[in-house]
């Protein structure tokens, strides 16, 4: 995906990489070394767990392994974006999840930007979800393939051909598509929740076609955090203990 950027980037770079990428990269291995710390389990290992125990909604009934899967994809995804959602409209959550929006650019590393308290509390609620729902455990494999797959592309800088992104939208979130949930503008932070299935928007009505700037124009971030020093890691720790809950959360009126 980085690469992809570098030979057909979708807009033209404001922000350098140099002030943003050692954060971006840095807080993405920060996470994984404290989620290998703190969970005592992955979602792939409890899915096992949960296979040998026969629990959960799936493991209840007598499907084909195909069907399953495809069920339980399905299902972990609508759960992803209703926590996408739920991150925005809950004040105390948007605290945690604006560290994401606090970027001043939009690229592959703003796919990996979360702040280690929402790594945390998502892994959880994953595990919550997996718990109730009993999917195969290969299925879980997959979604965590998927989710992290598509997070790179869809926050990538790169250029596709309107009518590839148009045809591609009708399933998946594109660069396009997510980018919009990027921006500045209120509304437009409070649409295009989706990361995998672009299905989700369309049913729920939180789905924006483009950027009332256009996507060489817009501005990318929160009001709150515009200063370059911002980006460092050290300040991005700390940013959901600094400033107001702004107006960019969903609860806010548009």
């Amino acid at each position: 995906m980085a690469g992809w950027e570098v030979l057909a980037p979708r807009r033209s770079g404001h922000i350098k990489r140099r002030l943003r990428w050692p954060s971006n990269i840095g807080i993405a291995a920060l996470n994984t070394l404290l989620l290998r710390f703190v969970m005592p389990t992955t979602a792939v290992a409890l899915a096992l767990a949960n296979e040998s125990a026969d629990w959960g909604l799936l493991q209840q009934l007598d499907l084909p392994l195909w069907l399953a899967c495809t069920l339980a994809i399905v299902c972990l995804d609508l759960a992803i974006y209703l926590q996408h959602i739920m991150f925005h409209a809950v004040p105390v959550l948007w605290r945690l999840h604006r560290m994401h929006h606090a970027d001043l650019a939009f690229d592959v590393t703003t796919g990996a930007r979360f702040h280690p308290f929402e790594i945390i509390l998502s892994m959880v609620i994953k595990l919550m979800v997996i718990a109730a729902l009993g999917p195969p455990a290969v299925a879980v494999l997959i979604f965590e393939v998927l989710l992290n797959t598509l997070a790179m592309f869809n926050h990538a800088n790169a250029r596709l051909p309107l009518g590839l992104d148009k045809g591609l939208r009708r399933a998946i979130v594109t660069p396009d598509m997510h980018r919009v949930h990027h921006s500045v503008i209120p509304r437009e932070t409070n649409s295009n929740f989706g990361f995998n299935l672009s299905i989700w928007d369309r049913v729920f009505g939180t789905y924006c076609a483009q950027p009332e700037a256009g996507h060489e124009e817009m501005s990318i971030g929160i009001n709150t955090f515009r200063n370059e020093y911002d980006l460092k890691l050290s300040r991005m720790l700390l940013q959901p203990f600094k400033g107001g809950t702004d107006s960019d959360s969903i609860n806010k009126p548009h």
